[in-house]
């Protein structure tokens, strides 16, 4: 499994901007094929601050991803938003459950 981890500052009043991209981008991408989980998360003690969590099959579902059109479409909406310190991670990981 590929997990995608990240988080970006959205600028103050761009919010709105941000989150009508985001919600395309996100039911676009949990249909594609390979696509186990994704997710963006606004920050409970920061609100400016986006939380970015993905989860799919293996590293061609990825690969895929960033060819589909609906992407192309996201970092031009995104590029208007003009996110600051965007930092984002892939690891590969073979899921364990967690005792609790």
């Amino acid at each position: 499994m590929i997990i995608v981890e990240g988080s970006a500052r959205i600028p103050e009043g761009a919010w709105d901007q941000a989150q009508a991209a985001m919600e395309t981008m996100i039911k676009a991408s949990r249909e594609e094929v390979g696509c186990i989980e994704y997710a963006y998360s606004r920050d409970l003690i920061d609100p400016n601050l986006l939380r970015i969590i993905e989860r799919w099959k293996d590293k061609s579902a990825l690969v895929s991803h960033f060819a589909e059109p609906h992407m192309a479409v996201f970092r031009a909406a995104l590029a208007e938003v003009a996110p600051q310190d965007l930092q984002v991670r892939m690891y590969e990981a073979e899921p364990e459950p967690l005792p609790l």
